[in-house]
Parts: structure tokens; sequence; C-alpha cells
């Protein structure tokens, strides 16, 4: 059988490897520092099983060896912002957990994929690449899956509309700087020009913009995980059932879009062998240009850390 190694055992990592199991992808390592939680939530949900009707079997652990044999490794530890601690400190703290982590999946499991999840995604998606020299088909960051979701949801509210109906592709990295596209946003293949208004359009963007941040706002403490998990789930499954299916992923660019040396949100087609084939969107001047703003954030945090 499969298996699926997950770093970090907070509420995406935790709620992941649910899903994962209750699909059956394979069995699930669950990997954190803090002794007891990993075991003990994998043993929860373990005995989940029988009620859920799953026999994927899930492991917890504290060492990084329990990765071996890993198909996939999803990395979602990192540390979040702590009072006092400015964006530059988050970036060092966050840039040193995962060069930790990565050398460990090397270590481990030297023939796996890295799908990263922590943020900021598209910086630690390149800082994995650079450490586990394992080149761009391997390591890729899960954030336009996520975004995606979240903007057809917002589609679907507005139309009152089946949100399976719904497909939508947005490039750029995580966040403020997301590109999303609405001429190839469509509800049953109908393009949402078509159906919304173009001022409704623009607020149903900008909702996708803020969309981790709305529900930070909510919670007060802690942000979203079980959209994130079901994205990651859906990236783990293409690539276990090699599904080739067409997905937005932060992805090292060595000239695609006019772009070098930077991982950022583009379509790709995501298989057993990981990234397949990127897809090159001809994009208007409008569109390239948000594209390489976005490029621009993270060239400038890659250039903090020294990269």
């Amino acid at each position: 059988m499969p298996k699926i190694g997950i770093v970090g055992s907070g509420n995406v990592g935790a709620t992941t490897a649910l899903y994962v199991a209750q699909l059956e992808l394979g069995d699930v390592a669950l990997i954190d520092i803090v002794e007891g939680v990993p075991q003990g939530k994998a043993l929860d949900m373990l005995e989940a099983g029988p009620v859920l009707g799953f026999d994927s079997h899930l492991e917890g652990s504290s060492d990084f060896a329990a990765l071996d044999g890993s198909d996939i490794v999803v990395v979602t530890a990192g540390l979040a912002r702590k009072p006092g601690m400015d964006r530059l400190d988050l970036l060092k703290k966050n840039a040193e957990i995962i060069t930790s982590v990565t050398e460990n999946i090397v270590r481990y499991a030297p023939n796996s994929q890295i799908l990263m999840v922590s943020n900021p995604l598209d910086v630690m998606t390149y800082i994995a690449l650079k450490i586990s020299g394992f080149g761009r088909k391997r390591v890729y960051g899960q954030a336009g899956v996520l975004d995606c979701a979240r903007y057809r949801s917002f589609v679907a509210m507005e139309l009152g509309v089946s949100m399976e109906d719904t497909s939508a592709i947005i490039l750029g990295g995580h966040g403020d700087t997301m590109v999303p596209l609405p001429r190839y946003t469509t509800v049953a293949g109908i393009p949402i020009t078509e159906l919304i208004a173009q001022d409704r359009i623009d607020a149903i963007v900008q909702r996708a913009r803020d969309g981790g941040a709305e529900i930070v706002n909510l919670l007060k403490t802690g942000s979203a995980y079980y959209a994130p998990a079901a994205a990651v789930a859906q990236m783990v499954e293409s690539v276990i059932k090699d599904k080739n299916r067409l997905l937005p992923a932060s992805v090292l660019l060595e000239g695609e879009y006019g772009l070098h040396n930077v991982c950022i949100g583009v379509p790709v087609k995501l298989g057993a062998n990981g990234i397949e084939e990127i897809y090159e969107l001809n994009l208007t001047p409008e569109e390239k240009n948000a594209l390489h703003t976005s490029a621009g954030v993270y060239r400038q945090s890659l250039g903090e850390l020294g990269y």
C-alpha cells in the first residue's frame, strides 16, 4: 500500500491525515516533535476506522525515521506569528524549521515527493526544493487548490448553484498577491463573466484574496484547516492514483511566464511522478504584470533569507 508522510500534527496536518485515511490513499505516518501528540491523534483516527469504514493504518511518531518508505511527504510544520515577532523574524524561524524538516525527509524518504503547505508557502517551497535537491517535479506547494476552492464556493453562493459545477484557476502566490482569472472561471462551462456583474465578480475575487484572514478574524485564535486539508488530500490523491489532474500548484519556474528561479502558483498536471507538465497560459498584459508583481514579493523574502 502507498505511504503518505505528514510532518506537523496541528489542525491542518491532523485533518489531512484523516481525509487521506478516509480516502484509503495509503498508510499514514504523522510526525511531530511534541511527544505524544502525533501518537494520540493517529490512534484516535485509527479507532474511527471501524465506524467510517477505512482500513488505512495511521501511525504517530516524534521520530522522522517513521517517514521511511513514504511516497509523498506533506509538510505542514511551522510557527504562527507571536506577539512582538515581526514578519522577518517569523520568516527566518520558519525557514529554519523547513530546512531541518527537509533534511530529515532527504535522510529517511529520499525517493519521496514533497508537498509544501507551510507558510509563507511559495518561499518555503523554494527552500525545500533547494535543500532537498529533488528537482522541481518532486517539490511543489499547495495554495492554488485551496484558493480556488474558496473562490468557487463564493461563485456558487452568489449564483445559488451547485459547487460541483464551478471550475476555476488562480495563479500567483497564496494570499494578497494571488491572481484570479475570471475569464477562466466557469459554471458548467459558462464563463462567470456571462453570469455575474463585474462589480460582484470584483467583490468575489477580493473575498477569495481575504479568505484566510476572514476565517482567522472569526476564529479569533487559530486559522483555517478543513478546506486547506481537503485541498492537500486532493493533490495527494492525484499523485497516489496517478490521476494527472490539472491543478494550480506552486512550482519553480525556469522561464515560464517570463519568470526564473522563483516558486509561484501556476497550472500543472499532477501525477505519479509529481509535476508532469507546467501549462503556460496566454495572459493579458494586466494578468502577466500581476503575476510578476506576486513573484517579486517572494523574491524579496528569499533575498532577505540569503537565497
